[in-house]
């Protein structure tokens, strides 16, 4: 009777698990495998060529420039998102009589889709845009950009409104968090003459681990994977300023060289995985530690 329940367990994963693999694992693997050959659109025949590929990528400049830009997208969006968000939801933790209006309004831009506000702010941004033009009206005249025409700004630019759009779902998990450490912790603090800023440290934080694992953990792999708001607010431009790893395969593929984009795609899983699961790992101890 237990091997029965034990069995019909099993039973109920494995559909679930033969859609995964057939979407998910045999689909890596494949890709793995073809970024080692030099598959192009107008040839049938493989040829394996080992590391070319990733040779071609260390040594085009596009391509160490779409890695850096990566790179920086990612750190600022982690930053600026964990960041802002953990201001917001402190703020709105408190005891104010708008708390739920001013959730509502900071959360209400994640709910809409990054694609949308890529559209939205494209025009704001650009050199006689709202975004100047204000400046401009309140006397700031010295802080007028080219947003989205300055390849040393840009990609700064398009970080800032991907933190806009998201600092806000980052805040709703954090103020769940905050909302499950108990009060008395605090009252506690208060009895022993711990101020403000020393029961943040030392009893806010430590007990929102979990909420800053899960926001880190979110906010990395996405801002590793940009690829919309840089396609719809620039397509990679001016130039080749703001090409990220996403518009690169992107790029790849739709010239034909197959075996290229997927070597970068392969290049794009292996550095999310080096720096996603030690991180992962390394929160996870302090979550018990602390």
């Amino acid at each position: 009777m237990k091997r029965a329940k034990n069995l019909y367990s099993y039973y109920m994963v494995f559909p679930a698990l033969l859609i995964y693999s057939i979407f998910f694992v045999i689909p890596a693997i494949a890709a793995f495998y073809y970024s080692f050959t030099d598959w192009r659109l107008d040839r049938i025949d493989l040829k394996f060529i080992g590391w070319d590929n990733f040779e071609k990528i260390f040594s085009d400049k596009t391509l160490i420039l779409a890695l850096k830009n990566t790179a920086i997208f990612a750190v600022v969006t982690v930053a600026g998102k964990n960041i802002i968000g953990l201001l917001l939801a402190v703020a709105l933790n408190m005891r104010l009589k708008t708390k739920n209006l001013l959730r509502a309004i900071f959360y209400s831009p994640s709910i809409l889709s990054i694609l949308v506000i890529s559209i939205l702010f494209t025009p704001m941004l650009r050199t006689e845009g709202t975004i100047n033009r204000v400046l401009e009206a309140v006397g700031l005249h010295s802080l007028s950009q080219a947003w989205l025409t300055n390849p040393s700004l840009v990609i700064w630019t398009i970080a800032i409104v991907s933190i806009w759009q998201s600092a806000g779902f980052q805040m709703a998990i954090y103020l769940a968090g905050l909302q499950s450490i108990s009060q008395e912790y605090y009252e506690a603090a208060t009895i022993d003459g711990a101020s403000s800023w020393k029961s943040f440290f030392k009893i806010t934080l430590p007990l929102l681990l979990p909420a800053i694992n899960i926001n880190l953990m979110l906010t990395l792999i996405g801002g590793l994977k940009v690829f919309s708001e840089v396609y719809v607010m620039t397509g990679g431009g001016p130039g080749n300023a703001s090409q990220v790893v996403g518009t690169i395969i992107l790029r790849s593929f739709g010239e034909g060289n197959w075996g290229l984009g997927t070597a970068v795609n392969t290049l794009l899983f292996v550095a999310v995985t080096i720096i996603a699961i030690p991180l992962l790992i390394f929160m996870r101890r302090k979550e018990v530690t602390e």
